[in-house]
């Protein structure tokens, strides 16, 4: 694994290339998207906030690629953070955008979403996370334009490149998934599990501030899949990479517990 990281000249998006082989990280407002590479084409997993259409096309050709090389884009689910560019993807591209069957409603308003506790709360006691909000504001990620078409999955191997084995990991969201990727050992986990919240500032894995959560007992519950995969690499929706194996990972995300 290289991890080589590269500042885009627009300086509020980065790109790590290789965090396992074939698959990059790109991040932009505290928020990571991926793109993965295969002989058939790449497959982009989520889609960041709508700022990232320009990361979009400056990765492609950092890793000399075209956008008429992709060929999905998947969704781990449908919150606002992360389907930023997935409507312009799919109307100008022609890139089918695939989401869990729960979560399609979410796509349409990526706004109204369930959550245990107001987002004001930790607006106004978080401050360490001021940053990260000023970042979503400055950036537009409270708006993204709806996905006016959908293909939807429930479960098994995605028929996309990297064939991504889907994880159904409720509880984040209702729809929510993880895509494991046996042969590059590692985990997308969307926002089942992340290292950094971006509601509470809070570093190392953990499940997402209440503010974001439909359920945290049942996000809880679903480490347990993640857990399964036995994967060395989780690769989260916020935060740094988590290298130390998915078990532990689980294992430090229940110790953090709700907040």
């Amino acid at each position: 694994m290289t991890g080589q990281k590269k500042r885009f000249e627009s300086g509020t998006s980065v790109l790590q290339k290789n965090v396992v082989e074939g698959v990059h990280r790109i991040e932009d407002s505290y928020t990571n998207w991926y793109i993965v590479e295969d002989d058939d084409g790449i497959t982009v997993v989520d889609a960041g906030v709508p700022a990232s259409w320009d990361s979009l096309h400056e990765a492609l050709g950092e890793i000399g690629r075209v956008p008429g090389d992709i060929r999905a884009l998947v969704l781990t689910h449908a919150h606002f953070d992360h389907i930023g560019f997935a409507e312009r993807a799919r109307a100008e591209l022609g890139v089918p955008v695939w989401v869990h069957e729960n979560d399609v409603p979410l796509t349409r308003h990526p706004l109204q979403y369930a959550h245990e506790r107001a987002r004001s709360y930790y607006f106004a006691t978080q401050f360490r996370a001021a940053p990260m909000v000023a970042a979503f504001l400055r950036n537009r990620a409270f708006w993204p334009r709806p996905v006016k078409e959908v293909r939807r999955y429930t479960d098994g191997i995605l028929p996309v490149p990297g064939s991504p084995q889907i994880v159904f990991t409720p509880g984040h969201t209702l729809g929510h998934c993880a895509l494991h990727i046996p042969d590059r050992d590692c985990v997308i986990a969307g926002d089942a599990v992340v290292t950094l919240d971006p509601y509470t500032a809070k570093p190392g894995p953990r499940i997402v501030a209440r503010a974001a959560t439909a359920d945290s007992e049942r996000a809880l519950a679903s480490l347990d899949a993640l857990a399964e995969t036995g994967v060395r690499t989780v690769l989260t929706g916020h935060g740094e990479p988590w290298t130390a194996g998915a078990e532990k990972a689980v294992e430090a995300a229940r110790r953090a517990g709700v907040t």
